[in-house]
């Protein structure tokens, strides 16, 4: 069983990634019976050689495949299976552009935005619904509503469900986003601009929000669970196209580990907790309080009708040139044969 793992923070660090990859020989695709029309050079059953996927601490049950080795076990070792830590959805969706990854955990929100904006990806399955995200401020903060953010700086990674609930957040509360300065932060980097006193208010997101409510006494300002856009997980149309089989392999364990989860939360707290580096109390409140598993996994209406939201808010902030290219995303945004098939 062959894996390995590295850390995802910058799109240079994606290419890098897949630079490093090429570079020892593990091509997606090299030698593969399916690319080739016939049986691959190490006689392996599966189209391809290489498997490169993401693991993020927002998606549990990423956390759960790779701890279990569920793709390892069914590929076996003519399989190379290398895991990519996602710093956010943007980390995951410039991976899955750059070809570092070919399976990418992200919201649904950066899904439909890096669709508009021509990334060929396609959601395969859906693997939480949570509330993830909300605006803090710090524990002395004057700011006591949403509409107290005008003129103010709030730190918002660009691209992230926590960007686009900041948005909904304002146009809910009668704030017009050009009177609020945004400072386009990573999660991590968000948190401490808030501690530090660099900005006013965080859109922030689990499980870094989390542990600054209970590290720093960081306070929600504003949550809306109905501005929360799902969790995709989401492949390249490359790798759904040519390696179904793998495609295939990857929705059955998701499927499985989210059975798994749901019958053992304390185990999911406590590997959330070492994984991220954070308090188990705090693991257990995104898990249990926060962290929606027992959802349908079959991309459709429910996550249309959020993105149909969330959709005129991107062109209106100039993330999607029209909403032509919104609404032709939406509607090639999902492909749920592997999920159907999974969940039979």
């Amino acid at each position: 069983m062959r894996i390995r793992t590295a850390r995802l923070a910058t799109v240079t660090s994606a290419l890098a990634a897949a630079t490093l990859m090429a570079t020892a020989g593990c091509v997606a695709g090299e030698g593969s019976a399916a690319a080739a029309g016939g049986d691959s050079s190490a006689g392996s059953q599966w189209s391809t050689d290489t498997l490169n996927i993401d693991f993020a601490t927002y998606n549990p049950l990423s956390l759960v495949v790779r701890d279990q080795g569920l793709i390892e076990k069914e590929l076996g070792d003519s399989v190379e299976v290398n895991w990519l830590q996602s710093a956010g959805s943007n980390k995951a969706n410039e991976a899955l552009r750059a070809g570092a990854v070919d399976v990418g955990s992200t919201a649904g929100s950066a899904a439909l935005l890096a669709r508009a904006n021509g990334s060929p990806i396609k959601t395969i399955d859906v693997y939480s619904q949570p509330e993830w995200s909300a605006i803090v401020v710090g524990p002395d903060s004057g700011i006591t509503s949403v509409a107290d953010l005008e003129g103010k700086s709030v730190a918002a990674t660009k691209g992230t469900d926590p960007y686009f609930f900041l948005l909904q957040a304002l146009e809910a509360n009668g704030v017009d986003p050009a009177d609020v300065e945004v400072q386009n932060l990573q999660h991590a980097d968000g948190r401490t601009a808030l501690d530090n006193g660099s900005v006013d208010a965080w859109s922030g997101l689990d499980p870094i929000m989390a542990a600054a409510e209970a590290e720093s006494g960081d306070k929600l300002l504003y949550r809306n669970v109905d501005f929360n856009t799902y969790g995709f997980l989401n492949a390249t149309e490359e790798f759904v196209t040519d390696h179904p089989d793998v495609a295939q392999v990857v929705v059955d364990a998701y499927e499985e580990a989210r059975a798994w989860a749901q019958e053992h939360p304390d185990e999911v707290s406590a590997l959330l907790a070492d994984v991220a580096g954070i308090d188990p109390q705090v693991a257990t409140t995104v898990i249990e309080e926060r962290s929606n598993l027992d959802v349908d996994p079959v991309p459709g209406d429910a996550q249309r009708e959020v993105l149909e939201k969330v959709g005129p808010i991107l062109v209106a902030n100039g993330d999607v040139p029209n909403q032509q290219q919104v609404d032709d995303a939406l509607d090639s945004l999902f492909d749920t044969q592997f999920v159907e098939k999974a969940t039979e």
